[in-house]
């Protein structure tokens, strides 16, 4: 018997969760079927959101719980530590959080004919295993491991107390933009080892983590023509050029190439935590930090811009760069009017991320706010 949930917005959105992963499970190949978790019922999901939320708006010593849930049972999970049955209610998940706070430490559940119940801790977990994370209170987020296994998590749905937002999957308002689909997650490119390349989304979350903001702009490799929109000298050039990120994707053995490029990108978004621009190329060379934007003398002051968002039923909006955000904005946005070619990604303090690219379409600069994707 599951209990009686009480929060409106799991029942609205456990449907759509349903759905998803359903689909997903229809979707993948037939030799994947076997290591794909099972898709969750809606009236699984909807006890899950419930327990968590009400447990999200709680504390224990004056600390509210940070818990990542996974539903699985535990031969599904790699290396599981498995303790006594604990009903899924706030209570428990309150005094179990302290415990999985950690990065990719998930408490398993599981059920049976008296309910829901959380059984151990898991590391490891299947593809397309239903997680649902706990950030803040009342701030939940139900996501998916990649198919590949490598990266951050693909969001589905994103829970800010009685405000729900389906994730677009599709991104289907960025469609007009081709400069903005490597960088989206679902439609990373191959790397030269065959493996998705999520090296932005990563270098993404890293940014948005550390809560100082920051700006990286994404210029083309071989080209010193981006300079033209940086004020020179420019502040912290890096000389020989940092390829760390490079170097890690050509590695062949899968888990040195994971091991590698996961300390590589922290390297790079460490630096972007320094007041300026951290400038590297699509191939993913560092080449400054703490950069200064500045208009180029053949340019024109950027007057509009549209902005997008990948969540269901949004809509696109047309305004000037400086009702989008504060001076990291406005640069970006001006950047990308400059340099075609580039993209920008910002980080503001508050948590939101945007990605600016040039619309060829739209003839104007495209930001596209993704922290929906990052949380």
């Amino acid at each position: 018997m599951l209990s009686e949930p009480t929060y409106l917005a799991a029942r609205v959105v456990a449907p759509m969760v349903e759905t998803h992963f359903a689909r997903h499970r229809v979707a993948a190949s037939p030799s994947d079927a076997d290591r794909l978790a099972a898709p969750p019922s809606a009236s699984l999901v909807e006890a899950i959101i419930d327990a968590a939320f009400w447990a999200s708006l709680r504390r224990e010593e004056g600390h509210p719980p940070r818990i990542s849930l996974a539903l699985l049972e535990p031969h599904q999970a790699t290396q599981p530590v498995v303790f006594s049955k604990r009903r899924l209610i706030p209570y428990n998940l309150l005094k179990l959080a302290p415990a999985v706070e950690q990065p990719g430490i998930h408490l398993g559940v599981w059920y049976d004919d008296e309910g829901l119940y959380v059984w151990g801790t898991a590391t490891g977990i299947p593809p397309l295993c239903f997680v649902l994370e706990v950030i803040e209170p009342g701030l939940l987020v139900v996501k998916h491991r990649r198919a590949d296994g490598f990266g951050k998590f693909v969001n589905v749905a994103i829970l800010r107390g009685d405000q729900l937002q389906l994730v677009d999957a599709e991104n289907m308002l960025a469609d007009d933009c081709p400069a903005l689909q490597r960088f989206l997650p679902g439609r990373e490119l191959p790397s030269a080892t065959g493996q998705t390349d999520n090296v932005l989304v990563e270098l993404s979350a890293v940014m948005r983590a550390h809560g100082r903001g920051g700006l990286v702009l994404v210029v083309p490799p071989g080209s010193t023509r981006w300079q033209e929109s940086i004020v020179q000298p420019i502040t912290y050039p890096v000389l020989p050029a940092y390829i760390g990120i490079a170097e890690g994707q050509q590695e062949q053995a899968r888990w040195k190439w994971q091991e590698d490029i996961r300390r590589a990108i922290g390297i790079v978004g460490g630096f972007t935590a320094v007041d300026g621009a951290t400038v590297i190329t699509n191939d993913y060379h560092m080449l400054a930090f703490g950069a200064k934007v500045s208009r180029a003398e053949s340019s024109t002051p950027v007057d509009k811009m549209v902005l997008t968002e990948p969540v269901v039923d949004s809509v696109p909006r047309y305004l000037h760069p400086a009702q989008n955000g504060g001076t990291r904005h406005l640069a970006a946005a001006q950047f990308v009017h400059d340099q075609r070619d580039s993209l920008a990604l910002v980080a503001s303090q508050d948590g939101y991320f945007t990605v600016f690219a040039w619309s060829t379409k739209l003839e104007m600069v495209h930001a596209h706010r993704v922290d929906v994707l990052l949380l």
